[in-house]
């Protein structure tokens, strides 16, 4: 296994220890950063100052909380993947519904993101583990498209620059990253394994200004960089067990982690992590919606969740 030549430091960006942190996103709009507690239903947002993400925010938004979005204008919110469907949050915190029972009943949205036409792909992930879940493309409407059948565990996805290849992450059972040919209507064709993810399971995904994807290893303690055809280029060791997802800040790669599970939490157990690197990455993707009218919404309490 390839492992990084170059030096290497690993610093812990928050003060607060989360249970399940996950779906970083850097925010193009004004330079902030949101991420999610899987574990709490809470989104979360904050500010880069000193070396650390000072939170700002969050917000309970379901039971069971998958990925955030950007809206393209400043000001107007996020669209969060929950429960089985999407909501609008606005910067204020009010949630509003933007699309419900997609997914069916039991199973619940996970991971997702952008990609450069604007639609918001998200998938989800059944409880108990069985390969009935589905891959969905939201336009700006929210109406959903199912893009792919037979999922377990819907995790990474990262579109090229061109929009025209996806990869894509179904955890378990294969712990692979794949790849589609992705037409400009969105329909999928062309799947293909780029490589199996050994010593662990892959999980949060992006993509770098060279085209190459890193990837949270969960359990394996590790970071990996693959390169389009499936070469691993590099290793980061990182002093957390379960990394869940990754993000590039600029040159700052952000791993989000888990404490859930372990009987004797270490102290990066559950941290947001941070170490810089030499090709940096692109703000999240926007969703290219618009936020509900305000009869369709309803507040929720902003602030720090315990």
């Amino acid at each position: 296994m390839s492992r990084s030549s170059l030096s290497r430091t690993v610093e812990i960006l928050s003060d607060a220890r989360y249970v399940q942190a996950e779906s970083p996103r850097w925010d193009g709009r004004d330079g902030t950063l949101a991420w999610i507690d899987m574990a709490t239903g809470a989104f979360h947002r904050g500010r880069f100052a000193d070396g650390r993400v000072v939170p700002e925010a969050a917000v309970v938004v379901g039971a069971q909380i998958g990925a955030p979005v950007p809206l393209v204008a400043e000001g107007a919110g996020w669209a969060v993947a929950v429960d089985q469907g999407l909501v609008h949050v606005s910067d204020a915190g009010t949630v509003s519904p933007l699309a419900t029972d997609v997914a069916r009943a039991g199973d619940y949205m996970n991971d997702g993101g952008a990609d450069p036409f604007g639609r918001f792909w998200v998938g989800s992930q059944a409880m108990p583990r069985d390969p009935h879940c589905s891959l969905w493309s939201f336009d700006s409407r929210g109406v959903p498209t199912e893009r792919l059948s037979g999922v377990t565990v819907s995790n990474g996805l990262s579109f090229d620059r061109s929009g025209s290849t996806l990869y894509y992450i179904d955890t378990l059972p294969h712990r692979s990253i794949e790849a589609f040919d992705v037409a400009p209507d969105g329909r999928l064709s062309n799947r293909r394994t780029v490589c199996r993810v050994d010593g662990g399971n892959p999980d949060g995904m992006t993509i770098d200004q060279e085209g190459l994807l890193w990837v949270a290893v969960w359990d394996a303690g590790e970071v990996r960089r693959y390169s389009p055809d499936g070469a691993l280029v590099e290793t980061i060791a990182l002093p957390a067990t379960r990394p869940t997802a990754v993000a590039l800040v600029d040159r700052l790669l952000v791993v989000t982690t888990a404490s859930v599970g372990l009987a004797h939490p270490a102290e990066a157990d559950g941290a947001l992590l941070g170490v810089e690197v030499e090709v940096g990455g692109s703000p999240a993707l926007p969703w290219a919606g618009t936020p509900p009218t305000a009869d369709t919404a309803h507040s929720a309490a902003v602030g720090e969740v315990a």
